[in-house]
């Protein structure tokens, strides 16, 4: 009796078993697996999807830095904009004093008995300096008045000494 039919039923099974474990042993092979090994398709596929992953974090972290540095950028540009107003302050202030300083002593040139004497004016922040000497006590008390009338002027501080004639 050659018929596998009627062969005994051990045979049937082990023939089963036998035909089984090639039908999975097929199915593994046919999508990529054998047993536990790894295809070379398999780890190609990994490895786009660990780049995948690492670009993503890289992206992530150079978003992180670029709002650090537009922060930064942002910060640096308050700075210098409060900078250049300080500064630009400065100068127009000093611009200020050098304008009254003139006009003090244009003013002084004008008095017939101021205009004779050398008499330094200085200004800083409004204050007008006046140093050197005075005729008389009337004509350094007339010195701190035409200083006191000159626009911007804050206050004055006559130190004119009284030369004694």
């Amino acid at each position: 009796m050659n018929n596998p039919l009627f062969a005994p039923c051990s045979y049937r099974l082990r023939s089963s078993a036998l035909a089984s474990g090639l039908i999975v042993a097929a199915a593994l092979s046919a999508c990529g697996k054998t047993g536990g090994d790894t295809t070379a398709g398999q780890k190609l596929d990994a490895a786009v999807a660990a780049t995948a992953q690492a670009a993503a974090e890289a992206k992530a972290k150079a978003e992180v830095s670029m709002a650090k540095a537009g922060d930064a950028m942002k910060d640096a540009t308050q700075k210098a904009e409060a900078a250049g107003s300080s500064a630009g302050g400065g100068m127009a202030a000093t611009a200020d004093d050098l304008l009254i300083t003139a006009s003090v002593a244009s003013e002084l040139a004008k008095d017939a008995d101021l205009s004779a004497l050398k008499i330094d004016v200085d200004t800083k922040g409004g204050v007008v300096t006046l140093n050197g000497p005075a005729p008389s006590a009337v004509a350094r008390d007339r010195a701190s008045a035409v200083a006191k009338r000159i626009k911007g002027v804050t206050s004055v501080e006559n130190k004119l000494v009284v030369k004694s004639s």
